[in-house]
């Protein structure tokens, strides 16, 4: 537990380090800690993502009906696609933007150790990317730039994202017929 805990100390301090040394990072981390001081400057962003959120409700305005998209919320095509997302499927299809669900029942079907851990390790980058990506659109950790998977323009991002799910696919087609039916 001490080269954990160690590690983690000299990884955070690595981080402000390098959050110290770049004035657009240091902007970035003060700005989530002190929010709403520059609503109109570096808070606009994060603040139309909130408002864009906040108005989907729970089941959102409707497919094609954002007005955040068109209206006051910057490139919302790149990292910020989730509060689209969430303004017009509202809560209800918000929840269903993470593929959690398949990739671990074809680790948990997987007959070899291998295949397992391979499909595990694949399904949690992916969503951890998701979980980072949409943090960060409800402000609930500074704004990364990690682009939200198969959604967030980008494509360096995209063809690697492809790839570990045509990896999880190749687990799938080991595992037999019985296993392919059930995802």
């Amino acid at each position: 537990m001490g080269y954990v805990l160690g590690g983690g100390v000299v990884g955070a301090a690595g981080a402000v380090a390098l959050a110290a040394t770049s004035p657009e990072r240091w902007d970035r981390i003060m700005s989530f800690f002190q929010f709403g001081a520059d609503p109109l400057g570096s808070d606009y962003q994060v603040t139309q993502s909130l408002v864009a959120l906040g108005t989907g409700g729970v089941f959102g305005v409707g497919l094609g009906a954002s007005r955040a998209r068109w209206s006051f919320l910057p490139n919302a095509h790149t990292d910020f696609i989730f509060a689209i997302i969430g303004e017009e499927t509202g809560l209800a299809g918000s929840l269903a933007v993470a593929l959690t669900v398949a990739g671990t029942m074809v680790a948990f079907r997987s007959s070899d150790r291998f295949g397992r851990l391979v499909a595990i390790g694949v399904t949690t980058w992916l969503t951890a990317q998701a979980l980072v990506n949409i943090a960060g659109v409800v402000r609930a950790i500074p704004i990364t730039g990690v682009p939200l998977p198969f959604l967030s323009l980008g494509g360096s991002a995209l063809v690697t994202e492809m790839i570990g799910v045509g990896i999880l696919i190749s687990v799938l087609r080991e595992q037999g017929p019985t296993l392919r039916g059930a995802v």
